[in-house]
């Protein structure tokens, strides 16, 4: 008989995948143990109804959610269990919807998702029900994936911790005292205590990376085009936020990235070329040399211990036979954060000028958003026009630098997780911060380049707190990015270091 698209992907995840679901099912005490990539299976082959999974991740969420605040703005259960009964009969009926089939989700509170409460995080948009599906909700959903909530993000996305005036602070999955990064923080936290399978994203300036890093997961910013970041009012310009998976593995994201991936005739900056995600993973990398960044010869301040984690981490790349080599890129730095600053607000101000305009919504926004504005309404054409010329101008070094290197290496963050009644670090090392986000500066590289960067579990210190690590690709190389990060997991086993809060707080398994 015929198959979709979607099928044959579906059978070739499965068929590719070494661990048997069922196995796993019965081993783990839990289908919230298992991997995405198992759960999918395990649904398919119905060992596991789409009802029990539903029941087995919401009593992963009543368990930890109190404690963490990840996922905010729950839909009715009994409307869900209605859906999840509709996901099992069409099973039954031999219908798949897709990978995601029964997947309970929780899409980040920051693009709109239809029948959901979308607030951005801001005060101005409490209570407001969106009436369309930003393009990878509409993907998640074609798929079978059921939405049991939102995930929890900072207002408008700004700044890397996650918290807001509406649905109050995200906590650190390793540490509830400590901040859970952001702005993806809620999918981040979600994943790490298994609240969900897998879940989505976006980056602008590290809102995948850092809280993959603080969380102890891996969070994927793709490549621009990779993954539709919209419909937006425009899309041109946007090329800095893009949509991106977060998982507890690799294979898991790939999974993720097949559902949501490829062109959308709405989205003209959307690559037309579909890679192939559910392709084999294994890759040989002897003799690859590797590019190590550090903190670009002292011009990035570091938390003491993080840049140490991430350099003993880099014996994993080695012993998969690379070279990985210090390099420090001929670049002014300085000049590169200064571009970024323009181009940012530029584009924060043309997006949000409207909430800014009126004045009683301008007394709800928080000083971070008014300050972007008022710096993107005062820049000029020119201005914008020379920071353009700076973006172009890092994207031919970093391109000169994949000639000779198979990826670039940096840390996800300068600091450990902070307290969570801290709003951002004010100095780092000594250093002060001049601006709100200047303590997030090394995942700017990889956002202005337009490059893709898998943000890999690194360690953690003697506190248990998590550090992450940037795989930085050549253009478009999604894929190869994913197969030097599973790669890495297969040497590290970092995807097996779990968040100590699963085994002090395990109740008897769904």
């Amino acid at each position: 008989p015929h198959k979709t698209d979607t099928e044959f992907r579906m059978i070739t995840f499965m068929s590719t995948s070494p661990t048997n679901a069922p196995q796993a099912v019965r081993s783990s005490g839990g289908i919230f143990e298992l991997t995405a990539t198992e759960l999918s299976q395990a649904i398919h082959a119905r060992d596991v109804s789409c009802v029990d999974v539903l029941d087995a991740f919401q009593a992963q969420i009543d368990r930890f959610n109190p404690q963490v605040n990840a996922i905010v703005a729950p839909m009715p259960r009994e409307a869900l269990h209605a859906q999840a009964a509709e996901l099992d009969a069409q099973l039954a009926r031999g219908e798949s919807r897709g990978l995601m089939h029964g997947f309970p989700q929780a899409p980040k509170d920051i693009m709109p998702a239809k029948g959901m409460v979308t607030t951005r995080g801001s005060p101005i948009f409490k209570g407001q029900v969106s009436q369309t599906d930003a393009v990878v909700f509409e993907r998640m959903r074609a798929s079978g994936a059921l939405f049991v909530g939102r995930t929890n993000s900072p207002e408008f996305g700004l700044g890397g911790h996650t918290y807001n005036e509406v649905y109050g602070t995200t906590r650190n999955a390793f540490d509830p005292s400590r901040s859970a990064g952001g702005s993806s923080g809620g999918a981040a936290v979600s994943v790490a205590l298994h609240m969900l399978p897998l879940a989505d994203g976006s980056d602008m300036m590290g809102s995948l990376r850092t809280p993959a890093a603080f969380n102890h997961v891996f969070g994927m910013r793709t490549s621009v085009g990779c993954i539709p970041p919209g419909p937006t009012e425009e899309f041109f310009f946007q090329q800095f936020s893009v949509a991106g998976p977060m998982a507890r593995n690799v294979p898991d994201l790939a999974l993720m990235m097949s559902v949501i991936g490829g062109f959308d005739a709405r989205l003209p900056l959307t690559q037309k070329t579909r890679v192939d995600f559910a392709a084999p993973l294994e890759r040989d990398f002897r003799g690859k040399r590797i590019a190590w960044l550090g903190d670009l010869n002292g011009h990035l301040p570091m938390e003491p211990g993080v840049l140490a984690i991430c350099e003993q981490a880099l014996v994993h790349f080695e012993s998969l036979g690379c070279e990985v080599e210090r390099v420090v890129p001929q670049f002014d730095m300085e000049h590169l954060w200064n571009a970024w600053l323009d181009l940012r607000s530029f584009q924060f101000a043309g997006t949000n000028r409207a909430l800014y305009d009126d004045a009683e919504k301008r007394k709800l926004l928080k000083p971070e958003a008014v300050w972007e504005m008022e710096r993107g309404l005062a820049l000029s054409a020119m201005q914008v026009y020379d920071a353009a010329r700076v973006r172009s101008a890092w994207y031919d070094c970093v391109r000169r630098l994949h000639e000779t290197y198979e990826a670039v290496l940096l840390p996800s963050a300068q600091v450990f997780p902070f307290d969570t009644d801290l709003d951002w670090p004010h100095a780092i090392a000594g250093r002060d911060m001049d601006t709100y986000h200047r303590w997030m500066q090394t995942v700017i590289g990889p956002t202005l380049a337009g490059l893709p960067a898998l943000s890999v579990p690194a360690g953690t210190n003697a506190q248990g707190w998590p550090v992450g690590l940037q795989i930085i690709g050549r253009a478009q190389d999604d894929f190869g990015v994913l197969q030097l990060g599973h790669a890495y997991d297969g040497a590290s086993g970092a995807s097996r270091v779990r968040s100590p809060l699963l085994d002090a707080l395990r109740q008897p398994a769904v």
